[in-house]
């Protein structure tokens, strides 16, 4: 492997003369750079990252831990889509900066966070951002929280910066437009009451209702989502489905705590012979396109914004890596991304003047 040394000896130049062409600390002229590059090429010399980390501190690096790539999508809070969304848009920012994302997993395991904080840390990484596979509460290690951290899909106790998805606006959103669509009986089936979605999106569907006049009808509300699908999910669904078709007045549109559980519902719907979007309309939330686009018809949905948030995370690393400065606790309203509504073909038009967007 070339040494800076044969590099100065092939370019005819000094060692010294050599790393000032490399780190462009010190005034060189057209020709003696050239020579130099041409050496460098020549030889295929690779400076040494080491050596540039010993003179800056700065390694360029930052680490990333996550659950996404071994968390396969089974259940509701996972389910609209890999989360490794959120690393594509991370990555993204960051290698258009410059700086060199390693990647690591926990393989579902949130005790081997401390262990990969102190390898990452070994490896003299400038930040950490940390992955959640839902949107929920997380405790991380000290040696963690002592990094300049950023959290994603996740929030703590102890005021570090995140950036969150912003599900009460997703679901209030939703909600108004099929309210503008023209309908006025919307029965909505929920993630688990444990989730923090299930909280937020709720009181989303409560506030389009009320800024709509409508009065909030619990009978058209329904818990059916549950930590592991399966059969036992299907039952609930199902039951949740025939008492709202059941009441006096029957819901218009059912809205999805997920793609996956309109997917469903679905199939519940049509093995008791009710067509979608004829005889009821069904909405659901996250837009995972392998679902909201391959349904017959194309699920109406609500986006969950997983790489603007990667985004937007990525972002605000930078600018505490450029100011030279920890991540300080969050003081003041907290970042949350929203989506847009996607209208598609799952969902009637009742109102002849509503919009089509």
């Amino acid at each position: 492997m070339a040494t800076i040394y044969d590099v100065a000896r092939k370019a005819g130049v000094s060692p010294k003369t050599v790393s000032r062409v490399m780190n462009g600390d010190a005034p060189v002229n057209t020709e003696t750079r050239k020579a130099v590059e041409s050496a460098m090429g020549e030889l295929a010399y690779v400076p040494s990252r080491a050596a540039r980390t010993m003179r800056s501190n700065k390694t360029g690096l930052v680490g990333l831990i996550t659950g996404a790539i071994s968390t396969t999508p089974s259940s509701p809070e996972s389910s609209g889509l890999p989360d490794l969304l959120i690393v594509q848009g991370i990555l993204h920012v960051l290698t258009e900066a410059g700086i060199t994302l390693l990647i690591s997993d926990t393989g579902g395991d949130p005790a081997k966070v401390a262990d990969l904080t102190r390898t990452f840390a070994q490896h003299r990484v400038e930040a950490l951002i940390y992955v959640a596979d839902y949107h929920r509460k997380v405790d991380l290690p000290a040696i963690a929280r002592a990094e300049t951290l950023i959290l994603v899909n996740c929030f703590d106790d102890a005021g570090t910066p995140c950036v969150l998805p912003d599900d009460r606006r997703g679901q209030h959103a939703l909600v108004a437009r099929l309210i503008a669509a023209g309908h006025r009986r919307i029965g909505f089936l929920t993630l688990p009451e444990d989730l923090v979605a299930q909280g937020l999106r709720l009181q989303g569907y409560r506030d389009a209702l009320a800024e709509a006049g409508l009065a909030y009808d619990p009978d058209l509300v329904a818990v059916a989502g549950l930590h592991n699908s399966g059969p036992r999910e299907v039952t609930l669904i199902g039951d949740a489905i025939a008492r709202m078709m059941a009441l006096d007045e029957a819901p218009t549109v059912l809205c999805c705590g997920n793609d996956r559980m309109a997917l469903q519902v679905y199939g519940i719907l049509r093995s008791r012979g009710v067509a979608v979007p004829g005889d009821i309309s069904v909405a659901g939330f996250d837009d995972y396109k392998l679902i909201s686009e391959t349904l017959y018809p194309p699920l109406t949905t609500a986006v969950l914004p997983y790489q603007a948030m990667g985004e937007k995370a990525a972002h605000m690393l930078l600018e505490r890596l450029r100011a030279n400065a920890p991540a300080e606790k969050e003081n003041g309203p907290l970042p949350l991304i929203s989506g847009p509504v996607v209208w598609r073909q799952s969902v009637t038009e009742r109102n002849p003047s509503a919009q089509t967007g």
